[in-house]
């Protein structure tokens, strides 16, 4: 299956490190293959790149490793195909407007029977059961709430249409609107949350570490989501099954219902 990275600051952060490490899954430490993608929140504004070919190869990822987008939500995405060809529109995270702001998901997992009625302003551009569940997320959000929520009202609504969604099959997913990051896990997706004291980090998946301490300052909160850990000196924390989390300024939410 695919593989999800997202991370969550309280103030402007590159994702070069983390991503460096992600990308070596498209084809040296792992399989992959089928495509990626990633987005960064700037503001209301998004940058997304995708790319059907294998993230180690892509001239695109090139750039993104080389140079330094500063985000405060950022979600990026390895594809191993389960549903729909390999393709630039099957590619991951997929991208909407919703009450004025964008949202943006990418998907783990193999949904089976999962192709609810769409109707209205969502439909899938691409062929994925990824994008069919993301549209239809943002439509039954529509319908439940006339305004823009808050952050817990949006997580309980949430919790409950992944509860919907997850007995079809395996359903990890990120999901961000630029202001905070959620994440589900039906199987497998670890976090951490870096904060001061800073210290090192060395990649699991290549031969680099950084050391924090000197890039940050003691306000600096950072959280890494993602599919497996991508260092082998830090502790990363598993969610349960069909877990859902909030992240918002470098850190779990604790406001929630």
């Amino acid at each position: 299956m695919c593989q999800l990275l997202g991370m969550n600051c309280n103030t402007p952060t590159d994702v070069t490190f983390s991503f460096t490490g992600f990308a070596q899954r498209a084809g040296n430490t792992g399989d992959h293959c089928d495509g990626w993608g990633i987005a960064f929140f700037e503001d209301k504004g998004v940058r997304h790149f995708v790319d059907h070919q294998r993230a180690i190869d892509s001239p695109v990822a090139d750039l993104i490793r080389r140079y330094p987008i500063k985000s405060r939500n950022v979600i990026a995405h390895i594809r191993k195909a389960t549903q729909g060809a390999v393709s630039l529109q099957n590619c991951h995270p997929f991208v909407r407007e919703l009450w004025g702001r964008y949202w943006v998901f990418a998907h783990n997992g193999d949904l089976k029977d999962f192709r609810p009625r769409l109707h209205g302003h969502f439909h899938p551009v691409g062929a994925t059961d990824s994008e069919h569940a993301f549209c239809w997320i943002m439509q039954e959000l529509a319908k439940s709430h006339a305004d823009v929520p808050s952050v817990a009202e949006l997580t309980i609504t949430l919790r409950e249409l992944a509860a919907r969604i997850a007995p079809h099959g395996t359903f990890n997913f990120l999901l961000s609107n630029g202001q905070a990051l959620w994440a589900h896990a039906s199987t497998h997706l670890f976090y951490l949350e870096r904060c001061h004291p800073f210290a090192a980090a060395q990649l699991a998946d290549e031969d680099l570490h950084v050391d924090f301490s000197t890039q940050t300052s003691p306000n600096d909160k950072v959280a890494v989501i993602v599919t497996a850990p991508l260092t082998s000196n830090e502790t990363w924390t598993a969610f349960g099954q069909r877990e859902l989390k909030v992240f918002v300024d470098g850190a779990v939410y604790l406001g929630e219902a």
